[in-house]
């Protein structure tokens, strides 16, 4: 089964009501917001970081970036980065911007969400594709993910380009 299958499974096995949107290829979360015709801050943006030697997922705002340093105090490791689009490939099957916010059961990964997704009432993201985007209730979002939650976002300088 594909990632979007997968979700959708998921979601109706929990009996979580959920829009799915066709659209045009996306690559950046501001594209995402304008093709699903939603707020940049209600972007759930999934990114998967290695820390020290081990993959784990975290979601943020689409309209923040990643604290490396809050993540490292908070698992105590050393090091982090992002996964490479070949690690990503060959860890998940799919590419930058279409990896959906869910770890156990649909991707193998620990998974970790940011304060910033729950200011907001809905989630809308990638689902395993860059032309897939599904929007739900943060609540159900959070209910069914089952995510440890911490800080870990911080603004966005205005040079920093949107990804």
């Amino acid at each position: 089964m594909s990632p979007l299958e997968l979700i959708r499974k998921l979601l109706s096995n929990n009996g979580v009501e959920f829009v799915e949107i066709q659209h045009q290829p996306t690559l950046t979360s501001e594209q995402s917001a304008q093709v699903r015709g939603v707020d940049l801050e209600i972007g759930g943006k999934a990114l998967l970081i290695k820390t020290d030697k081990v993959y784990r997922l975290f979601v943020l705002s689409a309209a923040l970036q990643i604290d490396s340093g809050a993540i490292r105090r908070f698992l105590e490791v050393r090091r982090t980065r992002f996964a490479t689009t070949e690690e990503l490939n060959q860890l998940t099957g799919l590419v930058p911007g279409s990896i959906p916010p869910f770890g156990h059961p649909i991707l193998p990964f620990e998974l970790f969400v940011d304060e910033s997704i729950g200011r907001n009432q809905t989630i809308a993201f990638n689902a395993g594709s860059l032309t897939h985007s599904i929007q739900m209730s943060v609540g159900d979002y959070l209910r069914v993910a089952r995510p440890t939650i911490f800080r870990f976002s911080k603004q966005r300088r205005p040079s920093e380009p949107m990804t």
